[in-house]
């Protein structure tokens, strides 16, 4: 397939438990492997990955659950590392890895894992740090609840008020707009994304990671995601943190790619 002069090849890997994992990849250079956040798939992450194709084999996939991968129950974070491993393993046995938000927390786990990451840069994880007082206790029990009853669209607003911290009435205003009905159909993953994001900051298991790191944020972030990435980057060993401009929990693909480029390349 082809979008925006970029090739991408379309294929699917197969994780240790056997859950199909779907992924498209472009370029010519490094592997880097791109990690999505919660209403995130593959889809979603290719306008950063055709920016980083001129340098970079990219491989932009779906996590489990989402687009054309599989899933198998129960889930577990460690599930999700192994999605990354195998497709560590197709792109030749050691890759970058570039993780956005709770995806960024995965990518994380999986450099402190020991698997055979050549750098890691991390995009505003959303760890609980500070002042700020994390998500709704029972949230990820909750939204399943939801998903279980056919109440998607109500699962989706939890998540934003509980997790996110989006204002109930600017909820309200969203629904029924171009993407809810997108939200609405991951509506089931994002339960996965509460489990992935766990509870304080794991500054041990931070600490573990061996490999250089950078760790972005926005900007136009809220300070409690800001404060995340600065803990986060301090609780690595030697890691970097790089503010850009951008909006909330977003910088644009124009603008991120050639800070992952320098930060990882040099």
């Amino acid at each position: 397939m082809t979008s925006k002069g970029t090739t991408w090849t379309v294929d699917t890997v197969r994780s240790a438990d056997g859950t199909t994992i779907a992924y498209e990849a472009a370029g010519d250079g490094p592997p880097i492997i791109l990690v999505g956040g919660a209403f995130n798939d593959r889809n979603t992450t290719r306008p950063l990955a055709a920016e980083l194709a001129a340098d970079f084999s990219v491989y932009g996939y779906d996590r489990r659950g989402r687009g054309g991968s599989g899933d198998t129950a129960p889930y577990a974070v460690r599930r999700e590392i192994d999605d990354v491993a195998a497709l560590i393993d197709r792109a030749g046995g050691t890759a970058y890895v570039y993780g956005l938000s709770s995806g960024a927390i995965l990518a994380a786990y999986v450099a402190a894992e020991g698997l055979p990451v050549t750098g890691l840069a991390l995009f505003e994880p959303p760890f609980q740090v500070g002042s700020h007082g994390g998500v709704e206790p029972g949230l990820a029990g909750r939204l399943t609840e939801l998903v279980s009853a056919g109440r998607h669209g109500d699962a989706v607003a939890l998540f934003l008020t509980g997790a996110v911290g989006v204002p109930a009435e600017a909820v309200a205003g969203m629904r029924g707009g171009p993407e809810w009905a997108w939200m609405e159909g991951l509506a089931h993953t994002l339960a996965y994304d509460i489990t992935v994001t766990g509870e304080g900051l794991p500054a041990d298991r931070l600490a573990t990671i061996a490999v250089p790191t950078v760790v972005v944020d926005s900007t136009g972030s809220p300070d409690r995601l800001r404060e995340a990435a600065a803990a986060t980057a301090g609780a690595i060993p030697h890691a970097t943190r790089r503010s850009l401009a951008g909006g909330f929990h977003e910088v644009p693909p124009e603008v991120l790619a050639p800070a992952l480029r320098d930060a990882l390349l040099g």
